[in-house]
C-alpha cells in the first residue's frame, strides 16, 4: 500500500494531536459498525491518515487489523467505498454543513462551507462503489 510511505510529522505536538484524532476516529468508526447512523469507513480512513502521519506502528495495526483493516484496505487498494459508507458520509456531512450554516450567520462562511461540501461530495461520488459482500 502506497500510503505507508507518508512522511511522519516532525513536530511532537502535531503527532500527539494526530494520534488523538486518530484514536477518536477509531472509536467512532467502531461505534459506527453497530450504530446505523454513524459511518464506519470515513472515520477509519481518517484514523489511518492520522496514524500514517503520527505512528507507523498504529497505522500498521489498524490497516492489518482482522476486523477493521478490510474497511481501509479496500479503499487504499482502489477497490472502492461501500455504498453505505458513501451515503452516510455524504448525509452526515451535509447535515453538519446545514447546522453550521444555520449557526454561523456569515455569507462568506456559507460560501466556503457549501463549496467544500459540494467538492467533497463529488469526490466521494466519483470513487468506486465497493460491491456488497
Amino acid at each position: 500500500m502506497a500510503h505507508r510511505d507518508i512522511q511522519q510529522s516532525r513536530h511532537r505536538s502535531v503527532r500527539y494531536a494526530l494520534l488523538a484524532v486518530g484514536w477518536l476516529s477509531v472509536v467512532l468508526g467502531v461505534i459506527g459498525i453497530f450504530v446505523p447512523v454513524l459511518p464506519t469507513t470515513p472515520f477509519l480512513l481518517l484514523a489511518a491518515a492520522c496514524f500514517a502521519r503520527s505512528s507507523k506502528r498504529f497505522y500498521r495495526w489498524l490497516v492489518e487489523h482482522p476486523r477493521l483493516g478490510p474497511w481501509i484496505r479496500d479503499y487504499l487498494d482502489g477497490n472502492g467505498i461501500p455504498l453505505k459508507g458513501k451515503v452516510y458520509a455524504i448525509t452526515l456531512m451535509w447535515a453538519s454543513i446545514a447546522l453550521s450554516c444555520y449557526l454561523v450567520q456569515r455569507p462568506w462562511a456559507w460560501a466556503f462551507m457549501l463549496t467544500s461540501a459540494v467538492l467533497v461530495s463529488l469526490y466521494i461520488l466519483r470513487q468506486k462503489t465497493l460491491p456488497a459482500r
